[in-house]
């Protein structure tokens, strides 16, 4: 089952410059990039995509984290996409992120020190959760025109 899902490289992945090695985890994994670009999110897109948390009493550490410098967004498909794309991404709380995910490699902020602090937690990157959420969250960040079909090496792989 061929998935589109949608990632963030949070500003604190751009800031930090290890978004290359980020998105050649998903290359390497067989994921296709299908959308991809740099945009700087303001707070009222940050509640357009954090709908489901605006009332709770994190949201506004997360609105500061997610406007607090550019996000890369890129949408990614392939085979059962979403679930893979979470499973690298590891748990969203870093001190439960397993090592040799994404969060567990490149994030160390616990959901304790962030509230405590009064902060967004430092989570390196954004993953849709579910069928629903991809598909709602692609087309906010990304127009029609701005997602490409084309075949990749790994396609002869895994579909001939």
């Amino acid at each position: 089952m061929i998935e589109r899902t949608l990632i963030l490289l949070k500003p604190d992945a751009v800031q930090r410059s290890i978004c290359g090695e980020v998105i050649s985890r998903f290359e390497r994994a067989g994921l296709k990039i299908v959308g991809m670009k740099m945009f700087w999110a303001d707070r009222d897109f940050a509640k357009q995509h954090y709908a489901e948390h605006v009332e709770k009493k994190f949201y506004p550490g997360l609105e500061d984290m997610i406007v607090m410098g550019p996000v890369i967004a890129m949408a990614l498909e392939g085979v059962e996409a979403i679930a893979l794309v979470r499973k690298m991404c590891g748990a969203t709380d870093p001190k439960s992120a397993a090592p040799g995910t994404i969060r567990g490699d490149y994030a160390q902020v616990s959901y304790e020190h962030a509230d405590e602090k009064g902060i967004g937690v430092k989570n390196v990157i954004h993953a849709s959760a579910n069928p629903e959420d991809a598909k709602k969250e692609v087309a906010l960040w990304f127009d029609d025109k701005e997602l490409h079909s084309y075949k990749t090496v790994q396609e002869v792989h895994v579909f001939e």
